[in-house]
């Protein structure tokens, strides 16, 4: 059995360049489809938030619309409700990588308020990378990936990366109120950027680094995870 964390975003919230805050948190998706899956497996799940803040769904996607059908909605929810460890998280100041054997990070526009510049995200996602433990990311988890800057360099540039795309951001609106964009940010930092068709899955492995486009691709994430730890 393996242990895995999963740092998860504490803001509740997403704060757009003309200063409103837009109601956010966590995917639902891409917390309970890996977690289903490696529960299921057998192995155990921590998570980890700045501050040991209990996590915040992000209602949107709680939505029948967006979840795929009304029974996908109910189906993501009851997984939420059963997660024990997400009433419990743990400091993400108080992680140490040598108490797990790989790391997830699940998106939402949560880390884009407060992963992308915790200096404990920042600190534990180095750590992970040069450990060869499965460290794997989807969506807008990436954007923690920028708190890994020291004088402006990043041990995941040249990585080959996928994450939530221009494309996509401005197909739920948000584009032109965001104050920055993640692929941008992305590129700036240095990553080889690579990306799939708009809402597919799509993922990238670049030797223990593995990256998802958006919330269909955490299912085949966790798939190749499970590989590994298996």
């Amino acid at each position: 059995m393996a242990k895995l964390l999963f740092v998860m975003p504490a803001a509740a919230y997403w704060t757009l360049k003309d200063g409103t805050r837009h109601a956010t948190g966590y995917w639902a998706e891409e917390f309970a489809a890996p977690y289903k899956a490696f529960t299921e497996a057998g192995h155990q799940i921590v998570v980890a938030t700045p501050g040991g803040v209990i996590p915040t769904v992000d209602m949107m996607s709680l939505r029948p619309d967006m979840a795929g059908s009304a029974q996908a909605a109910l189906d993501l929810e009851a997984v939420i409700r059963s997660a024990e460890e997400l009433r419990h998280p743990i400091r993400l100041s108080e992680a140490r990588l040598d108490d797990y054997d790989a790391v997830y990070l699940p998106g939402g526009h949560g880390p884009m308020e407060d992963l992308w510049a915790d200096a404990d995200a920042g600190r534990l996602l180095t750590a992970a990378l040069a450990s060869g433990k499965p460290l794997a990311i989807v969506c807008h988890g990436p954007a923690a990936m920028l708190s890994t800057r020291v004088r402006g360099e990043s041990p995941f540039a040249g990585y080959q990366v996928t994450a939530f795309t221009n494309e996509e951001e401005e197909g739920v609106g948000l584009a032109p109120m965001a104050r920055w964009l993640l692929e941008d940010e992305l590129v700036k930092l240095g990553v080889d950027f690579t990306k799939g068709p708009a809402w597919k899955p799509y993922t990238v492995v670049d030797h223990n680094l593995m990256t998802g486009q958006n919330p269909a691709s955490a299912s085949v994430l966790a798939e190749h995870m499970l590989k590994v730890l298996t």
